[in-house]
């Protein structure tokens, strides 16, 4: 790992990382629902202004422009908070760009809990289950910087509808600069062969933190799989990470709909039978409360996913 110690911001990262978008490729225009200093992209509008549109706060006016721009041989980001593109312009999402199959990349902020205080409006658990229902979308969801940046360069040339989740909370550096991303494939952040944590975006640092503590504690090599890439899943990395016979799946999300229920439905198509638990939020609307506070409350942080992982290997 670079620097676990280091504290970035996914939504710093992608918005500025636009600026070098579109300096990659004349097409990338960036379209805003008035939240340019939310989704932290004011470098790519002062530096590209006759490629920036700013359509107020109205999403779904926000999606039906970023593929009308998609129609006419554009490359458009349409950025806003998860919450309100999976949710208030869900039929857009739906009808225009996934039904249309049209190069639209939705760069969202807030997933899951990460609005903590905010409240339940401003939360994010339903978007997973949402968007990977949608015939044609890409779902992802990165971890750490190097990855975000990578995402967005994998995107440029892949023609696919496209929604990316980040948090808004803290994330560690996970990944060097040499790190090797690719849409659907998972990427191993720790191996081991007596258990495995698949996980994504904030999520993979708990993981990641948890199978460190179960090294010194026990001696256990525990694999920690960064499921970046919800859909398509990979299947492969399921079916190896199944061949420990414990898993863990850790989720910034309902617990129905998400990641989760992704990786169970791979392990019930394929006949196998393995220790499993599905860790996330569970079925209900929480207590307003800051995000960690939640992580911990819902045992996803890194001492419930300890917890859990220590519980089932000695099993």
């Amino acid at each position: 790992m670079k620097d676990w110690n280091a504290k970035n911001y996914l939504r710093d990262v992608l918005g500025n990382y636009m600026a070098t978008l579109g300096q990659k490729d004349s097409r990338v225009v960036v379209v805003n629902a008035d939240l340019m200093g939310t989704c932290r992209n004011r470098t790519f509008v002062e530096t590209f202004p006759e490629r920036s549109f700013n359509v107020g706060i109205a999403e779904q006016n926000l999606i039906g422009f970023a593929s009308g721009l998609a129609h006419e041989g554009f490359k458009p980001f349409a950025f806003s908070m998860a919450q309100f593109i999976s949710m208030r312009a869900c039929e857009q999402v739906r009808t225009d760009v996934a039904y249309g199959n049209l190069d639209v990349k939705l760069i969202t902020t807030y997933a899951g809990l990460s609005g903590g205080i905010s409240g339940a409006t401003h939360w994010t658990i339903e978007d997973i289950g949402i968007l990977t229902a949608m015939p044609n979308m890409v779902v992802m969801e990165p971890c750490d910087p190097i990855q975000a940046k990578k995402m967005l360069d994998a995107t440029l040339a892949d023609s696919r509808p496209t929604y990316i989740r980040s948090t808004i909370e803290p994330v560690p550096s996970i990944y060097d600069e040499d790190y090797s991303f690719e849409i659907g494939k998972a990427s191993i952040v720790m191996d081991g062969d007596d258990g495995a944590f698949l996980c994504s975006g904030v999520t993979v640092k708990y993981a990641a933190e948890a199978a460190k503590r179960i090294a010194e504690v026990c001696g256990k090599a525990v694999r920690v799989v960064d499921m970046h890439t919800i859909k398509p899943l990979d299947r492969q990395a399921v079916l190896e990470a199944a061949e420990t016979g414990v898993l863990v799946v850790a989720q910034d999300h309902n617990v129905i709909g998400g990641l989760g229920y992704h990786v169970a439905a791979v392990l019930a198509q394929e006949g196998l039978r393995v220790r499993f638990r599905n860790l996330g939020v569970p079925d209900e609307y929480a207590p307003m409360a800051h995000a960690p506070y939640l992580y911990r409350k819902y045992g996803y942080d890194a001492d419930g996913l300890f917890n859990t992982m220590m519980d089932l290997i000695g099993e």
